[in-house]
């Protein structure tokens, strides 16, 4: 096909011109000037086609190597052509195509509505992009992302239709599994504490006339000696199976896990059967266990309420399902208890602080995270910052952790707030990878109760997987009393897949602890953040500056990098930086700051 743009160009004109006049011109030399033009037109002509020959085929090319389908139709809507990956999303060989309506690849999932706006857009726009499920050759029905383009000739009609898809059946399915992932517990596969939120909410805005809400709480008794004996696996079955028992038990309530060994049920009822439903929850669930060829029967306390006469508020009723198995607890093992006006004790600020934490971590609107920045002692660059918790209280303004930590640990908050903690920390962090601001990891503390609820690793590789942040720039702090704490038994295999999966580890407030050196030469540990105690005295202490001393050889020979926290003056950082000390976090270089206030700070940050 004579190429279009050849006649545009003077040379072509030129040549044209010349071959005209060639017959008419007198004089042989004019003749051949003539004959040179027309010559020389044809060679560029020539020359012309040759590069847009080649350019189709790159073209060509391209179109093979892409892993987007790729489908041509003419203006009856007919395929005339298609590339590689076409065949490889759809099944269909080109042969099998060709001439035929792209229809043959419809799965029948949408209405003549959705392909009245489907062409209505292209005739009008030239063009449609959107979600459409078509099938494969064997029949299967799977999502891709199309793009379209009506191609007109120069007079406005169209004359072929291009269509670009993706398979998106991998991403819809890794959508889904994220969507799982935040509201099932990985566990039990059992709907998680904000699941179980959601429910709880919806229920009572849809109760009926005549109709109640059962709602109970149940928290195994002496689970850790359980866990102990048959290890964090051994008790993670058991704890799968107890989920399974109480579903069976209870198949006409929603059942889920809120953490830890804590259970709740709510169910939708028109009987006034509360004490008779708890009893009946109590006789089966006293069945023993059948483990390893041994019996084992799980003793329980119970905490109940009922809506609406408890409440109508789901915040309300968790606070006070929360303070109904607090008492049955307060009892000994093996008891339940209802809620009753008297077991709120108003006048009791612990009692208050801890249900407005947990008021706190279902609004989610008044925990934030503070960051500390830590630097290198060389040159003071930006080597990673420690996640801070702070709560600011709607009344009582900014709360310190020391005073509502305890309280989340006694009265078994501390999972919830971990897993905020995690769950925004990572988010942080993707948003500063989005940004390009930041490539240094981000440090969260974990306490001894998440490592003894058992779920750490899988709900950090959920919110990791859900946010897209790789797990090397998430690190994890614990204290060395965590390390030595028996309840959570031998922690080294967890901190190895945690650490193979590639996250940092540090022990924090080194040398408070007590801890034994053949323990930690054992223990997969990148980093010792050695206690503010001791860099406080320094440089004019004796006994401290020689501990530091001696941690920092101790360190160099095990390889590890050492971090001193609480380095507040000039002095403080020169002796450590003259006693070989890589790396320091404190007032000195950085308070405590917001993600807004460190974003102001370093507007652009990256790994050193």
């Amino acid at each position: 096909m004579w190429p279009s743009f050849s006649l545009k160009h003077p040379v072509v004109w030129l040549g044209i011109v010349a071959l005209g006049m060639l017959p008419l011109l007198p004089l042989m030399s004019l003749r051949l000037i003539a004959l040179a033009v027309v010559i020389l037109a044809l060679l560029y002509v020539t020359r012309q086609m040759r590069q847009e020959h080649c350019r189709r085929q790159l073209i060509e090319k391209a179109l093979e190597l892409s892993e987007d389908g790729v489908m041509i139709c003419d203006a009856a809507n007919r395929i005339i052509s298609v590339n590689a990956a076409f065949t490889h999303i759809t099944g269909f060989q080109r042969q099998e195509v060709i001439g035929l309506d792209p229809s043959v690849l419809s799965s029948g999932r949408h209405d003549k509505t959705f392909f009245e706006r489907y062409w209505h857009a292209l005739d009008t726009t030239g063009r449609w992009e959107g979600e459409i499920w078509n099938k494969r050759k064997r029949g299967e029905q799977y999502p891709e992302w199309l793009r379209v383009q009506a191609c007109s000739n120069r007079h406005g009609r169209t004359e072929n239709y291009i269509a670009l898809f993706t398979d998106i059946s991998k991403h819809k399915a890794r959508e889904q599994d994220l969507e799982r992932v935040g509201f099932e517990d990985p566990l039990t596969g059992l709907p998680n504490r904000r699941r179980l939120h959601d429910i709880l909410t919806s229920r009572l805005q849809h109760l009926r006339a005549g109709e109640g809400l059962d709602l109970a709480l149940i928290d195994i008794d002496g689970f850790k000696s359980v866990n102990d004996g048959l290890g964090v696996e051994g008790g993670d079955r058991l704890l799968a199976r107890f989920g399974q028992r109480l579903s069976t038990v209870a198949a006409q309530a929603t059942v889920g896990r809120l953490g830890g060994d804590e259970f709740m049920l709510i169910r939708t009822t028109t009987f006034d059967d509360h004490e008779k439903w708890i009893a009946g929850l109590r006789e089966h669930l006293s069945e023993p266990f059948e483990y390893n060829d041994r019996s084992l029967r799980l003793g329980f306390s119970i905490g109940s309420c009922r809506a609406p006469e408890d409440g109508s508020d789901s915040g309300l009723l968790f606070q006070r399902l929360e303070s109904a198995l607090y008492s049955a607890k307060h009892h000994g093992r093996s008891h339940d208890q209802r809620f009753q006006p008297s077991l709120e004790i108003k006048g009791d600020r612990q009692l208050t602080l801890v249900n407005d934490l947990r008021r706190a971590l279902i609004q989610g609107n008044q925990l934030e995270l503070h960051y500390q920045t830590q630097h290198r002692l060389s040159d003071d660059s930006l080597v990673g910052m420690e996640a801070l918790l702070r709560w600011r209280h709607p009344e009582h303004g900014m709360i310190s952790p020391v005073d509502f930590i305890p309280l989340a640990e006694r009265h078994g908050l501390m999972n919830a707030v971990g897993s905020w903690v995690i769950e925004q920390a990572v988010a942080q962090q993707a948003k500063w990878l989005t940004r390009n601001d930041t490539c240094v990891p981000i440090w969260i503390n974990i306490s001894v109760l998440q490592l003894i609820q058992g779920d750490l690793e899988s709900r950090i590789a959920a919110s990791l997987a859900q946010h897209g942040v790789p797990a090397r720039l998430i690190g994890l702090e614990l204290t060395e009393s965590v390390l030595l704490d028996e309840r959570a038994g031998d922690i080294s295999p967890r901190l190895n897949a945690l650490r193979d999966s590639g996250h940092l580890i540090a022990v924090d407030d080194f040398g408070t602890g007590y801890s034994s050196l053949a323990y930690l030469k054992h223990l997969p540990v990148d980093k010792l953040k050695l206690d503010r105690m001791f860099i406080r005295g320094l440089p004019e202490d004796s006994g401290d500056a020689a501990i530091v001393k001696a941690v920092l050889s101790m360190a160099r020979g095990l390889k590890l990098e050492v971090i001193a926290e609480g380095v507040e003056t000039v002095a403080q950082r020169d002796h450590l930086t003259a006693d070989g000390c890589q790396l320091c976090q404190g007032f000195l270089l950085s308070r405590p700051e917001s993600a807004s206030g460190i974003e102001t700070r370093y507007p652009s940050h990256h790994d050193p």
